[in-house]
């Protein structure tokens, strides 16, 4: 981090903590759904140990669409049963919130004066002016649908693929678990009281 402090003016974007909160946690759990979709698609080609392995210029991941599709193609449209259903409906729940997504991430943030519970997005598409409106309760709806689709795509058949996936992994514990017991500083945003107990001034 920089250590100028010569010139503090900074652009207020007049969010609340709780509506940054939960963008934060959207654009994060969209990350992880466009890497997860990557790696799924990644891993139907195949090739031998003298072969180059050859991808599709679409794999270049310079646009999600075009990889999600790949995905439906060859993840998706190739799962069985109950598996198979589980992601083709997550794929349409992709879709449907894609826009929104990239409204949140390429938009420019603004608030009504009329209403200062709801906040709008504006961005510019080619030639057109796409503005959305969200309120925080908006924002904690979609980072919640997104962090379910998510656990959906990892674990189509649900808990019991989740219970699996930790068996064949022999062992797992959580960041916020292994921050605990190493009391790393992060362990103090993971568990407030920590910090509190921590900060509590000693009696003489």
């Amino acid at each position: 981090m920089s250590d100028d402090y010569s010139d503090m003016h900074t652009f207020d974007l007049e969010l609340s903590d709780r509506e940054t909160f939960f963008i934060g946690h959207i654009i994060a759990q969209w990350g992880a759904l466009e890497h997860e979709i990557f790696i799924q698609t990644l891993k139907t080609f195949d090739r031998t140990e003298d072969e180059e392995l050859v991808l599709p210029s679409q794999m270049n991941n310079l646009s999600f669409t075009s990889v999600l599709a790949i995905w439906k193609t060859r993840v998706a449209d190739q799962a069985e049963g109950k598996r198979g259903a589980v992601l083709l409906e997550e794929y349409q729940k992709i879709i449907e919130l894609h826009e929104h997504r990239n409204a949140l991430v390429h938009g420019m943030w603004d608030w009504s004066k009329s209403d200062p519970t709801k906040i709008s997005i504006v961005r510019i598409r080619k030639k057109e002016i796409i503005t959305v409106h969200f309120t925080a309760d908006d924002l904690q709806d979609f980072s919640l649908r997104v962090a379910k689709i998510n656990f959906k795509l990892r674990y189509p058949g649900g808990v019991e693929d989740l219970v699996t996936d930790r068996i064949e992994q022999g062992f797992y514990i959580s960041r916020r678990g292994l921050s605990l017991f190493t009391d790393t500083p992060v362990a103090a945003d993971f568990f407030p009281a920590l910090k509190a107990v921590k900060e509590e001034p000693k009696s003489s």
